[in-house]
């Protein structure tokens, strides 16, 4: 396969989509903890750190045990419903399938120690503490013979309640229950509950005690990842779907990045929009047509490799985004609000994430840690078609928190931004309700008030001002919608803006070539920042804008076709500015056929 370089030229203005497009233990009942419940709108803010602290005492769990637990299943969030695993509450307690060792799963399980209906367990936050207060006690009288009070003797029951057959999953999640128990943690969930467990630096664990479990070692073969996470390789199909055209096929195409000159600059979120195993079996579908370069499955952080980072992935919907990155799929639906994406996801995914930026130098950041809803249509009448994963209830706070790159980390404070500065919007995902609505053929609705991710985006700065009409969306020129799949009327966590105007509360921003307003009340919903880099034009002119940086025609070989660039509609008018990453050099990637014998496939 030859691979010749291609001609560099300067390349033509391109902004990106984000700145511009957008069991054997018996247990007594006992009595439920009088008052309100943790969730409900009259509840004291201690009342879930009084729960916690009853369980404990009651079941002879350690405290920071039971409180470490819950924090790394669920940031002691209680949630409008199951997870994307189907686990409920603080104690994220599973109501599907069967545990490790084939018993019942562990909401069943529990409310059976607590000889108590189910449904209590899901939807009462204090029988939830109690029923995961309830489980641990069990798992470590059958690990341990006892329940000592030392909480470095509970690692066994810690490891089995993270409900992973592979000694590589509990093990990590053991880890990282106790590192929480080390460091302490703080924090004030959505429903007004402050929840505090004070660090012990102290703590040691006793991590032979795992091998009482008896699971199940796994080697990651030849699966690209970190040491500590639980991998394995799962190869996608590439092959021909037909027998006589080498140019049908799927799902990858094969490469040698970065040595073939195919950096590695971006890596790319998103949701799988089905279960786990059921993601595995469309990779391996040659006539799929897509495929990522991972899989993180939901109930326990373990992550498949499905294409070698060498070679690249069909996962972007944008060929020059696809070169150069690597797709992580989540087990997930962006659409279900009740839906929740799991804490050992969130974990599992940024230990990857990190693994891949320091392998690949990059920069951990939201202009390169990115969803697929940022990824840019690669032509104008592509644009309406592109997806929206991972989707408003994905977490990007919490997530670069873990990467150890907050997303506003380069903040000079919250104060209202003056025209010209750079913000970066960060409303706070567990205090940001706004509305969202989901449709199918039969109607709409509005999903119930629940944490999101983004700001709503209007013409102009009133709550009754028109949201925000993206043309690609809205060819009529009707107004932005709050459905969830309309993207078009608003900015997300971690995106960067220049500032267009301010009135009052009210923040401007440049945004598809026009000033979008939303209320930035006490500066609360977004960070000015400092330094990056921006772009405006330098004439009278309009700048035009692409959606892919590929070369001009004079720089491809005359055996291979050029591509056509053809700007976006979208333009940086005189007076406008954007945040943009540096210049980058434009290329091309050919690759045609399954087995590179087309003239010019893989040819940089």
């Amino acid at each position: 396969m030859t691979r010749r370089s291609l001609r560099w030229h300067p390349p033509r203005p391109l902004v990106a989509a984000l700145v511009l497009a957008a069991c054997a233990l018996a247990v007594a009942p006992g009595p439920a903890m009088a008052g309100p419940r943790p969730t409900d709108a009259a509840t004291p803010p201690g009342a879930l750190q009084q729960a916690f602290s009853a369980a404990a005492r009651e079941f002879h769990v350690p405290e920071s045990v039971l409180l470490a637990v819950s924090y790394d299943e669920s940031l002691w969030e209680s949630h409008a419903g199951p997870s994307t695993s189907g686990g409920y509450g603080v104690m994220h307690l599973v109501d599907l399938g069967h545990d490790a060792s084939g018993g019942p799963a562990a909401l069943p399980a529990a409310a059976a120690l607590l000889s108590a209906p189910a449904e209590q367990l899901r939807t009462d936050p204090v029988r939830n503490v109690r029923g995961g207060a309830a489980l641990l006690a069990r798992y470590e009288r059958e690990s341990m013979g006892a329940l000592p009070s030392d909480a470095g003797l509970w690692y066994a029951a810690v490891a089995r309640y993270s409900g992973s057959p592979d000694a590589t999953g509990a093990r990590v999640f053991a880890d990282d229950v106790y590192r929480t128990m080390r460091t302490g943690a703080a924090r004030t969930t959505a429903a007004g509950q402050a929840v505090r467990l004070m660090g012990d630096p102290t703590l040691r664990p006793d991590t032979a005690a795992i091998g009482r479990l008896h699971l199940q070692e796994s080697g990651q073969g030849p699966a690209e990842c970190p040491d500590e996470l639980d991998c394995d390789f799962v190869p996608a199909a590439h092959a021909q779907t037909s027998p006589t055209d080498t140019a049908s096929y799927g799902n990858y195409d094969t490469a040698d990045r970065p040595h073939d000159g195919n950096t590695i600059r971006t890596i790319v979120i998103h949701d799988t929009e089905l279960p786990y195993d059921a993601t595995l079996q469309a990779f391996q579908n040659p006539a799929t047509g897509g495929s990522s370069h991972y899989v993180v499955r939901s109930s326990d952080g373990h992550v498949t490799q499905v294409v070698p980072t060498r070679d690249i992935a069909w996962h972007a919907g944008n060929w020059y985004v696809n070169a150069h990155a690597i797709g992580i799929e989540h087990e997930g639906f962006a659409l279900e609000g009740a839906t929740w994406y799991t804490e050992v996801l969130y974990r599992s995914s940024a230990r990857l994430v990190r693994y891949l930026a320091r392998r690949f130098d990059v920069p951990l950041d939201r202009e390169h840690i990115i969803g697929h809803d940022e990824v840019p249509g690669p032509t104008q009448d592509q644009i309406a078609g592109m997806h929206w994963d991972p989707g408003p209830f994905w977490d990007w706070d919490h997530y670069m928190e873990l990467l150890g790159a907050p997303a506003f980390a380069a903040s000079e404070g919250r104060h209202l931004p003056k025209p010209g500065a750079t913000v970066v919007i960060s409303p706070g995902f567990a205090s940001n309700t706004p509305p969202v609505t989901s449709c199918d053929p039969s109607g709409c609705e509005q999903l119930p008030a629940q944490p999101a991710n983004f700001v709503e985006l209007h013409t102009a700065p009133s709550p009754d001002a028109p949201l925000l009409s993206e043309p690609a969306l809205h060819p009529d020129g009707s107004a932005g919608t709050t459905k969830i799949n309309d993207w078009g009327d608003t900015a997300v966590t971690g995106q960067s803006f220049v500032v267009a105007g301010q009135d009052g509360d009210w923040t401007a921003i440049w945004y598809g070539g026009r000033a979008a307003w939303f209320e930035n009340r006490g500066a609360t919903l977004a960070a000015t920042v400092h330094g990056g880099f921006t772009v405006t034009p330098r004439g009278d002119a309009p700048v035009a804008v692409y959606g892919r940086a590929y070369p001009e025609a004079a720089a491809f070989p005359a055996d291979i076709p050029s591509q056509t660039v053809v700007p976006l509609d979208a333009t940086i008018q005189p007076g406008q500015a954007y945040v943009a990453e540096a210049p980058v050099a434009s290329d091309y990637y050919r690759f045609k056929t399954v087995d590179g014998s087309q003239p010019g496939d893989g040819t940089l």
